[in-house]
């Protein structure tokens, strides 16, 4: 199993207290599909009032098309808990948010749909956006490592929660990982109608 979680180019969304009507406003949760977001990601910024594209924002530059990793701010992904936000987000290809903080409910609708959220401090984080400011950015996450892999220039380390850590890995969600404890479940289950037939 390879410890890198991903490798890609990095985006830098500067910019704090990113809620998820910005992520994905309202207007586009009316499916409940998972299908289909990643054209909602960030809409009243990323488009012009015409329906163009919003040459000011960020997601549209030409040097972060393709970009895997979104470096962002403090307490991202507040607002109301709607899990269309990672949808909308893992969608358009990113798969790890780096950030000085997230918001709870976005962070564990984040992991559970499989994207890696690192949060670090406010001076580390500005040292990335500082990276970023000296052209486009291509890092490699080890998640078995706890690192930011800046090529030939160093690494980050970063703290996660073993759990998490160990679902990643895995690839396994919340019901994923319960499921891999069925034969300790059923064999409880044995053992306690054994004990007591009176339950059923």
């Amino acid at each position: 199993m390879s410890s890198i979680f991903t490798s890609g180019l990095i985006c830098p969304l500067d910019k704090n207290n990113v809620d998820t009507d910005q992520i994905i406003p309202k207007q586009f949760l009316t499916s409940v599909s998972r299908d289909g977001f990643a054209e909602a990601l960030f809409y009243d910024w990323r488009y012009l009032a015409d329906g163009s594209p919003n040459p000011d924002f960020v997601l549209n530059f030409p040097q972060y098309q393709g970009a895997s990793i979104l470096l962002t701010r403090a307490n991202f992904g507040c607002g109301s808990s709607r899990e269309h936000a990672p949808w909308a987000l893992q969608q358009y290809g990113f798969q790890v948010i780096i950030a000085e903080s997230f918001a709870d409910i976005f962070f564990n609708n984040s992991v559970n749909n499989g994207m890696l959220l690192i949060q670090l401090s406010k001076t580390n984080i500005e040292m990335l956006f500082n990276r970023c400011a000296q052209g486009p950015q291509h890092w490699q996450i080890d998640l078995a490592n706890q690192e930011i892999m800046f090529g030939n220039n160093g690494a980050l380390g970063f703290n996660i929660d073993a759990d998490i850590k160990q679902r990643l890995l895995s690839g396994l969600d919340f019901i994923g990982s319960s499921e891999q404890l069925a034969p300790q479940i059923a064999a409880y289950e044995a053992k306690r109608k054994a004990a007591m037939p009176w339950l059923g």
